[in-house]
């Protein structure tokens, strides 16, 4: 497995593990518009990386 394989899976891993913890955020203790525009950008960033890695 090479390191950008690596990095992207990682990349992988961190945006679910962010949105679990803003899911939860959300239901305790109401919706932050902030956290939610920071999941969408680390969303997008994992998005490009894995289709930027596929080419």
């Amino acid at each position: 497995m090479s390191g950008s394989t690596k990095s992207t899976k990682a990349m992988g891993v961190l945006t679910v593990t962010a949105l679990v913890v803003v899911s939860a955020y959300t239901a305790a203790l109401g919706s932050n518009g902030w956290l939610w525009f920071g999941w969408v950008v680390l969303g997008l960033v994992t998005i490009g990386m894995a289709t930027s890695r596929s080419t």
